[in-house]
């Protein structure tokens, strides 16, 4: 196709002006590059997510009360040689037999030196140490309850202390003194005097306290001072044989050796629990540390603050738990309650008529759930303090009014007498995988042999206990277990309650009632 002159003139001034403008708009892009700006470019990534509240707010307040604790002693050789012994603390040596209970308390508890390096463990009989002078054993934690100065720590911090130092938050170290301990609940109290008035934190409702809820440690691990964990309340209730008043709360912050007697936070500041015992299979933190409850600590502080010691009521009664083979052979409707194992004599319980037995129900209305809790219970009321105990007895309740006493600084044991040797010519229970002989004196029987594949062996039953009675029926014969057995078959229930002793102590075992 053939273009005219004046169109292919008219085209190519057309093409000459776009090239222009194109060249005129890249010496201005290269010009503005040469001047030193840049492209525009997108913005940095940002989330706009809801933020989680820390807990910066709460440490900055309650920090100023918690305090570092250490302590010294005046410490005598272990032993003549010299060599290195490890002693155990006051109260340790009372633990169940137990390797891995023993551990946690041992690992837990803050030894170390005046630098804060921890040492394990302390050594005793050293000969190049001055023992005329006391010399740091133990460093914890601790915390103000009180703009006058008493604060709270764990008792197996300070139990062999003759000299206490409080190291505050700002570093700044303060003498203490000793006010008093209470070895039962491992809780102690200090007093720093005449330094003016101090930040002080208050104890929480503990009852208020939910498994889930945040909870913020703070305390002097290995030493270092002003240490503060986050974590959640685990669970509550925890029972792990450290005493007759175990209700600790578990908490799943990191506790390490130091933190015994630091407190545990709720995020409005207030103590829900005390830091005192960890498990710890390798000897440090593992997510598993247990507080002493507020409201134990409150009440046991207060009678510390006021008296030196705290006074507990006493019903002098050894008990057990009630299991599902007890409850079935009293006639009990659930496991609940604490069963009487035997009624020390002279105490309230026995000059009441608390016999052994009897199954405890209630106290003053309350409910007994466990033998723990009728512990806590009791122990909860002044001695002298009259309370209507309910037990479970003969089939049907009953009301006794006991006037409690005082709780012993070591617990009785309640006898059951010296059991003479089983005489000859045994009988064989093969319904129940037992044989017996009567007693030398006439009063039960004795066991002298368990089947392995029996109820009787599943149950603990071992050659030397005596059998003393059945269903709360004396048994002085094979004849009166027999009598006993048929009597509870008649009645509907499926095992016998029998009352075992061995070794001075005294305890109740249910069988199921044996098959003809």
């Amino acid at each position: 196709m053939n273009i005219a002159p004046n169109s292919y003139s008219a085209t190519r001034k057309r093409l000459l002006a776009a090239a222009g403008s194109l060249a005129i708009a890249g010496a201005v892009g290269f010009g503005a590059l040469a001047t030193g700006t840049a492209p525009v470019l997108a913005d940095a990534v940002r989330v706009e997510a809801p933020q989680v509240a820390g807990f910066a707010d709460v440490v900055e307040r309650v920090s100023p009360a918690v305090v570092s604790v250490k302590v010294k002693a005046k410490i005598e050789p272990a032993s003549d040689d010299g060599s290195d012994q490890m002693q155990s603390p006051d109260g340790f040596n009372n633990l169940p037999d137990n390797p891995q209970l023993r551990r946690f308390f041992k690992e837990f508890r803050g030894f170390g030196n005046q630098n804060g390096q921890d040492q394990g463990h302390r050594r005793l009989g050293r000969r190049d140490h001055n023992n005329d002078q006391p010399r740091p054993v133990a460093q914890g934690s601790g915390f103000f309850i009180s703009d006058d100065g008493y604060l709270v720590t764990n008792n197996h911090v300070v139990e062999e202390g003759s000299a206490f130092t409080v190291v505050m938050n700002d570093g700044k170290e303060l003498d203490a003194k000793l006010v008093g301990t209470d070895p039962r609940t491992d809780l102690a109290v200090l007093k720093v005097d005449g330094v003016g008035k101090f930040t002080y934190v208050d104890f929480a409702d503990d009852s208020k306290v939910r498994v889930g809820d945040w909870v913020v440690a703070v305390g002097n691990p290995f030493g270092l001072g002003g240490t503060v964990t986050a974590g959640i309340v685990s669970a509550r209730g925890r029972d792990i044989g450290a005493g007759p008043y175990d209700d600790f709360i578990q908490i799943d912050a990191s506790v390490n050796r130091g933190n015994s007697g630091g407190p545990t936070f709720n995020l409005n500041g207030q103590v829900v629990g005390i830091n005192t015992a960890i498990f710890s299979p390798s000897g440090g933190s593992v997510g598993i540390a247990f507080d002493i409850p507020a409201s134990t600590a409150k009440e046991v502080v207060q009678g510390l603050m006021k008296n030196g010691t705290v006074q507990r009521g006493w019903l002098g009664v050894e008990i057990q738990p009630v299991t599902a083979d007890i409850a079935e052979s009293l006639g009990l409707k659930s496991e609940k309650g604490a069963l009487v194992s035997s009624d020390q004599d002279g105490g309230p319980g026995k000059k009441a008529g608390i016999t052994a037995g009897d199954v405890i129900t209630q106290v003053d209305g309350k409910d007994v759930a466990s033998p723990k809790e009728l512990a806590r219970l009791i122990g909860a009321y002044a001695p002298g303090k009259s309370v209507d105990v309910t037990v479970w007895r003969d089939g049907k309740s009953q009301s006794i009014k006991i006037d409690l006493g005082k709780l012993p600084s070591t617990d009785k044991q309640a006898s059951a007498g010296d059991q003479p040797a089983a005489p000859a010519k045994p009988d064989t229970l093969a319904g129940l995988g037992l044989t017996v002989t009567k007693s030398e004196n006439g009063k039960g029987l004795v066991v002298t042999n368990v089947d392995p594949d029996s109820d009787a062996a599943d149950r603990g039953i071992q050659p030397g206990d005596v059998i003393t009675t059945v269903n709360a029926a004396e048994v002085n014969g094979t004849e009166d277990l027999a009598k006993a057995m048929a009597e509870a078959v008649k009645s509907g229930r499926k095992a016998v309650l029998m009352q075992i002793t061995h070794d001075d102590s005294n305890r109740f075992v249910a069988l199921p009632v044996a098959k003809s």
